[in-house]
């Protein structure tokens, strides 16, 4: 169930509102080895980008991150339909 608004079960499946723990694990592994490089050089502090670089099944998963000292620690994992991954090397 959204809101005060029941979704038909067919709807409900195509859109997981949690990631499996083994997911978020594999996110987490690739941000912190792949991403947070990336982040450093940028001078990134605080942020949201989409768990696309983990695979395109994922395109939909955002990560809230924020920096803490000489490193990163992941936030909040959230769904949005529209999410995009955005190149970070620029």
């Amino acid at each position: 169930m959204i809101g005060a608004f029941a979704m038909p079960k067919e709807e409900e499946s195509r859109f997981p509102l949690e990631l499996s723990e083994e997911d978020q694990a594999r996110i987490r592994e690739i941000f912190f080895e792949t991403v947070v490089p990336k982040l450093k050089r940028l001078d990134a502090r605080v942020g949201t980008i989409s768990c696309e670089f983990a695979g395109t099944q994922y395109r939909n998963w955002m990560i809230r991150f924020n920096s803490t000292g000489s490193g990163f620690d992941i936030v909040d994992f959230e769904y949005d339909e529209e999410g995009e991954g955005l190149p970070l090397d620029l």
